[in-house]
């Protein structure tokens, strides 16, 4: 049996425990300093303040050194600066609020980030730590950590996958929600594909190892989202750009007022001194500097648990400011298998008995088409004619016809009967031409039996979810939705109908579909391109956001592209742009929120703003916009399926 311990080989990211007990020190210090000063004993409360500065101000004064030693400057000295010079003036209890909330907001911020991280790598703690390895004819409990490419292994009923593999014995099925976000039962029979992680249903199968432990699917993910919450946005280089010469301005303008407050308009040094502490305070930019990373940790988290791969904040960003996106056809609005779309008969005809006859003829060619007409007549619950055919003959590039069961069958293009002088009917030659202007591949049936005639239209399957889909995104405010494809311009529009599209652009090599990006990207536009991430890698790589979809276990999609959707399902199209815009909704609030909350603290100051009120309206910012970042975490996701997008 399989070990239920998490794999313990990653790094996992822990909490932020330091950081909460210190934290848990100061409030209690400064709950007892306040006790104390309330009380009428100065020198106790100024013991409890002192100590409250030390549990509050270890953490700020490391990271002040760490950022001193790299050349800079940054929050948490203005902090301590604030800190110790309140302490100076004898303001030991203001001095120790300010250390205990600036020590209780980075906290709060350490548990976000820490959550976050955790929210991606509960994923890999998923995979098994041992797994039972078939060696000698009997199992082996092994480390999965020891495992090559190759190995058979044993997986049973309600257990997890521990390797990417294929299935060389046995049937099940598989609940792949850890790497799609979507609980569903997925069926596993040999040569099927499974994935580490995945939950095995209840059937037992041996699995062929396909993947190094190190490079399995879920893996891969992992590194990927860790790498992408790495990666630093434009906003927040903007802020980080500006941070040291902010800080510096900060400083320099508190000792201004300090220098002016004092000398000039003949303040005592203390009421000087304690004047432009207020103002380091009211000016520190923490709520700035948080703002953008609480918000785009926690997308870039919710994303994953959905099934939607960011490769990085700036493709988050970029994601959310689409205005134009382009699909290909084949395999991502369509399912990229051709199925019977309509059969026509004349009223009197059967027509059960003429798609027999036209399935048995065509189970012998070897045109792809065959595989549709054969489809529906088992949908329908019929076999074709059993005994073999009769002078069977093939027709490169017209069909077939034979003898079935002394009927003279034809099965294929008109030429196929022009060659044999035979005069079709005109309902049959009209309804062939109508189909093939809706674009479908029109295969003409006719016998020798009169009457006894029809039309076999056959097209890709248009994805279910595609229409909604189209809906929701131009509801999301995607203005033009085009498709791309080098199919032929009446199939490519037929399915741009159906599916609702802007514009469509056929018969193009994927060169072409690059200069067609190009053309859209004309005047500014922020274009996305979306496909299967196999034969659309030049026209991915060209888009300003390339959008690979289906990418379980697809080593092409995974690389190329900068999103990545899991589920082989358009709805998380929709969804994905909607995280992208929420993101970038909430980081333009934070940013609002937190300039404003600055001018208000700095121009509080001039009208004699105490410290901790200036410390309370700084913090209490900070926190705000953590959470408002975290909201994206838990916000009910809105559903897509009927086109909409009302929860924007």
């Amino acid at each position: 049996m399989q070990s239920a311990q998490p794999n313990a080989t990653r790094s996992q990211a822990q909490p932020p425990i330091a950081a909460a007990v210190a934290t848990a020190l100061c409030a209690a210090a400064t709950a007892a300093a306040g006790a104390f000063h309330f009380s009428g004993l100065p020198a106790a409360a100024a013991a409890a303040s002192a100590a409250a500065c030390l549990a509050g101000g270890i953490i700020p004064l490391k990271n002040s050194f760490t950022s001193l030693r790299a050349g800079s400057l940054n929050v948490d000295l203005l902090m301590l600066l604030a800190a110790g010079g309140a302490a100076l003036i004898g303001e030991w209890l203001e001095g120790s609020i300010l250390l205990f909330l600036f020590s209780l907001s980075g906290t709060l911020e350490a548990f976000a980030t820490w959550r976050t991280a955790r929210s991606i790598e509960s994923l890999i703690a998923l995979r098994p730590a041992e797994a039972a390895l078939l060696r000698d004819g009997g199992e082996v409990i092994v480390p999965v950590d020891s495992l090559l490419p190759g190995c058979l292994l044993r997986v049973r009923p309600g257990e997890r996958f521990p390797v990417d593999g294929q299935v060389s014995e046995g049937t099940s099925w598989a609940d792949e929600s850890t790497l799609t976000g979507e609980s569903e039962q997925i069926s596993k029979t040999v040569g099927d594909a499974v994935f580490a992680g995945t939950l095995n249903g209840q059937g037992s199968v041996v699995v062929r190892m396909t993947r190094a432990v190190q490079d399995t699917t879920l893996e891969r993910i992992v590194h990927m989202v860790q790498e992408a919450q790495s990666r630093k946005t434009p906003s927040q280089r903007f802020v980080e750009s500006w941070q040291q010469p902010y800080v510096i301005g900060v400083l320099t303008c508190s000792m201004l007022v300090f220098l002016g407050s004092w000398l000039l308009q003949a303040d005592s040094w203390q009421h000087a001194f304690y004047h432009a502490m207020v103002l380091l305070v009211a000016g520190s930019p923490c709520a700035v500097v948080v703002g953008a990373p609480a918000v785009l940790l926690s997308a870039i988290a919710r994303a994953g648990r959905q099934g939607i791969l960011f490769k990085g904040g700036v493709f988050l960003e970029q994601l959310g400011q689409v205005d134009v996106m382009a699909f290909d056809k084949t395999g991502t609005v369509t399912l990229g298998k051709p199925a019977v779309a309509e059969f026509w008969t004349p009223p009197a005809a059967d027509a059960n008995r003429l798609l027999r006859l036209a399935a048995a003829v065509e189970d012998h060619s070897e045109h792809p088409l065959k595989v549709p007409i054969l489809a529906e007549l088992a949908s329908r619950q019929l076999t074709a004619p059993p005994g073999p055919l009769v002078e069977f003959h093939s027709h490169t590039g017209l069909g077939v016809h034979a003898q079935v069961e002394g009927t003279w069958v034809g099965v294929g293009r008109e030429g196929l009967f022009e060659s044999h002088d035979l005069q079709l009917p005109a309902d049959l030659i009209s309804n062939a031409s109508r189909m093939r202007e809706q674009g479908q591949t029109a295969l003409l049936v006719y016998t020798a039996v009169p009457g006894l005639y029809g039309v076999v239209g056959v097209a890709d399957q248009l994805r279910p979810e595609a229409p909604a889909a189209m809906q929701a995104l131009h509801s999301l405010g995607v203005r033009r939705r085009v498709i791309l494809t080098g199919d032929h311009e009446r199939v490519a529009r037929a399915v741009a109908a159906r599916l609702g599209a802007d514009d469509v652009k056929a018969g193009l090599l994927p060169d072409q579909k690059v200069v067609q990006l190009g053309l859209l990207a004309a005047g500014g536009n922020t274009v996305a391109m979306i496909g299967d991430g196999v034969n659309d890698a030049p026209a991915l790589a060209a888009a300003d956001i390339g959008i690979a979809m289906g990418g379980a276990g697809t080593d092409v999609a995974l690389e190329v592209a900068d999103v990545v959707l899991m589920r082989d399902d358009l709805k998380s199209l929709p969804l994905a742009v909607w995280i992208s815009r929420q993101a970038r909704r909430r980081v333009r609030q934070n940013m609002i929120f937190a300039f404003a909350m600055i001018a208000a603290l700095v121009i509080a100051t001039f009208f004699q703003l105490p410290l901790w009120l200036g410390v309370l309206g700084h913090e209490g910012s900070t926190v705000l916009v953590v959470l408002n970042g975290l909201r994206i975490l838990w916000e009910p996701l809105p559903d897509f399926s009927a086109g909409n997008a009302a929860s924007r």
